[in-house]
């Protein structure tokens, strides 16, 4: 940029100075930093704007986006409507909480100068940011999927009613022409319909009503209805991708890819081929008829309690779980455990102190204080046919980076007993 000025940056390392946050002329947020924060709370008090790396993406990509949110299997979502966007255009993109910033491609999206499909993964923590940013720019994302919500983050919210209105964002400022895409069959993402301003589509593992658009299933047939024309897009038993969950997520993403024009036979053709994402209910490897599986995306007990119904049908699931609590309740999860689980290898953290006495005596329990010591328990636990499942239920800022890490560890270590 040669008819622009770069300033040289100045560092400030290994603390935080109040006067950096109010003699400023913007102050980023990072998505693992509160609002709460007194730094955030002085800057804003100083009238500092504040932004992050997903609002300045809405700020200068001028281009419609796909934004997904929900408690569970908005990765999922967001990766398959990724792959059928790329059957639109080779150059589209996914980012934001799925690994990647979106900033990462903006000089190239901006040197296209072309409506790139895009689609973006919010966690609440980003889109509390956004309201400033949809506000000054007088509407949310073009197309907006909410997937699922249930208690996650309450360490973080003052109440479960705070995270919901979290969730709420990806529609809150959408405009009369843009398009709200919903799970009918949550309560209470349902209940939401009233107070979406777009236009309302949903997804639904039934037959949707007479008038209702969106992605529905019918006779083991997946169809998309618009205009009261219901169009066949893939039968159930042609998907490749498995499970209950899943096929909410296959809805969701059906229902955004057709309303961003990708043709019926493309979105076909990615569902037949499609398996999954890492770290969620992903097969890392079988050793001596041992299945062993990550899901170290499962934070919250609703998560492993679906894992443990998928995978432990006969009693047959060894569990590596457990780490730091984020004000859950464990009572379905411990349920779960001892109707699907032959042992449990607990990690520390105070989500554990409060699981183990609610299962213990009712199923063997192990502890580790690594994931090396943890896989290698799991491992002695279990005999051909049994599965070692990861998938704790609970935070890991104790032990590891974050859930990724932890999922990388649980690969390293499975590999290493090949």
């Amino acid at each position: 940029y040669p008819d622009r000025v770069i300033y040289e940056p100045l560092f400030v390392l290994g603390r935080h100075r109040l006067e950096d946050f109010t003699n400023a002329a913007c102050v980023i947020q990072n998505p693992g930093v509160r609002s709460e924060s007194e730094f955030i709370q002085a800057a804003r008090a100083a009238r500092v704007p504040i932004e992050s790396d997903i609002s300045l993406f809405f700020r200068f990509f001028p281009h419609p986006t796909i934004a997904v949110t929900g408690t569970k299997g908005k990765t999922t979502t967001t990766t398959l409507i990724g792959e059928m966007l790329e059957q639109l255009d080779p150059h589209a993109v996914m980012a934001g909480n799925i690994k990647v910033t979106p900033l990462e491609y903006m000089d190239d999206l901006l040197v296209r100068q072309t409506a790139t499909p895009i689609v973006l993964e919010l966690s609440s923590w980003l889109l509390d940011a956004l309201p400033p940013i949809f506000t000054e720019l007088g509407h949310g994302p073009d197309i907006a999927v909410l997937t699922n919500i249930s208690p996650d983050h309450l360490n973080s919210y003052a109440s479960y009613a705070d995270y919901i209105k979290s969730k709420e964002i990806v529609f809150a400022y959408q405009t009369s022409a843009q398009k709200t895409i919903l799970n009918k069959d949550h309560e209470i993402v349902a209940a939401m319909a009233p107070r979406v301003k777009g236009q309302l589509y949903w997804f639904s593992k039934t037959a949707l009503a007479a008038g209702e658009r969106g992605a529905f299933v019918r006779d083991g047939v997946i169809y998309f209805r618009e205009n009261d024309i219901d169009t066949e897009v893939i039968a159930v038993a042609d998907i490749k991708l498995v499970g209950e969950h899943n096929l909410e997520n296959i809805l969701a993403a059906i229902a955004a890819s057709m309303l961003r024009g990708v043709p019926i036979e493309k979105i076909a053709a990615t569902l037949k081929t499609f398996e999954g994402v890492a770290d969620r209910q992903e097969i890392v490897h079988e050793l001596a008829g041992v299945t062993y599986v990550n899901d170290t995306t499962a934070t919250a007990p609703q998560a492993v309690v679906v894992a443990l119904q998928r995978f432990g049908k006969n009693k047959n699931v060894v569990l590596i779980c457990g780490g730091e609590d984020k004000k859950m309740v464990f009572d379905e999860m411990a349920e779960a455990i001892v109707k699907h689980a032959k042992g449990v290898v607990l990690f520390p953290g105070t989500a554990s102190d409060l699981l183990e006495p609610v299962i213990l005596g009712r199923v063997p329990i192990e502890k580790a204080l690594s994931m090396a010591e943890a896989v290698k328990k799991a491992h002695k636990l279990a005999s051909g046919g049994d599965v070692v499942l990861l998938s704790p239920g609970a935070a890991s800022f104790n032990m590891f980076k974050n859930e990724f890490d932890r999922g990388d560890q649980f690969r390293e270590a499975v590999n290493a007993l090949v």
